[in-house]
């Protein structure tokens, strides 16, 4: 991802964004490292709705159920009582999700790495909301933090909502719709003002 243009393109476009862009500095986005598509789906269903100290936790109990140091495969996720994947601290709705994403690998719904590149956003979207427990959203981060995507804006995210808010100032958080028709002047870095927003939200309680 060409942060350094995306930076340019939105200083540009958007006087408010530009004011951000000042005061957070570079943008230091890079893709994480899970090892396959199905390992990063799994992983964000432990994170949803947790903090990141607390799915930490929780996510390393889950590789500890498997001895080997490699990611756990669906066959083995599917092999393992739910009980026992309850017991690390996952709720009933995340362990089942978790399953689905498990069997969905095993079905090919899935892609693997290679595949996941040569599709589109809207073609991964639609293929992985599919499987039930992954919403449009989960499959956002995966464009963002896997894959990344470099014009991607996840407008239902609350960090998101609430930096647009404080960049601009506004009283009330914007709708999904109206946070997407301001960020279409973005476009093609959306991902990148992303980015700044969530930073921005960080740095208010």
């Amino acid at each position: 991802m060409e942060t350094a243009k995306a930076i340019r393109h939105l200083k540009k476009v958007d006087p408010d964004l530009a004011e951000v862009i000042r005061r957070v500095g570079p943008c230091d986005l890079k893709p994480d490292k899970s090892p396959t598509i199905y390992a990063s789906l799994v992983r964000s269903i432990v994170y949803q709705q947790l903090t990141g100290k607390v799915a930490g936790i929780i996510f390393g109990r889950l590789l500890n159920l498997f001895p080997c140091k490699k990611f756990p495969t669906p066959e083995s996720i599917l092999a393992l009582p739910i009980d026992t994947l309850r017991g690390v601290g996952l709720s009933n709705q995340k362990t089942q999700y978790i399953r689905n994403i498990a069997q969905a690998a095993i079905d090919g719904v899935v892609p693997d790495s290679r595949k996941a590149s040569r599709m589109s956003d809207d073609e991964l979207v639609e293929q992985l909301t599919s499987i039930k427990g992954v919403g449009r959203w989960t499959v956002e981060m995966l464009l963002i933090f896997r894959l990344g995507r470099p014009d991607v804006l996840p407008a239902t995210d609350y960090g998101v909502q609430k930096g647009f808010a404080l960049a601009k100032r506004l009283a009330e958080h914007p709708k999904p719709k109206e946070l997407l028709a301001a960020g279409e002047c973005w476009a093609p870095y959306r991902t990148v003002a992303a980015w700044y927003f969530w930073r921005t939200a960080d740095t208010v309680n």
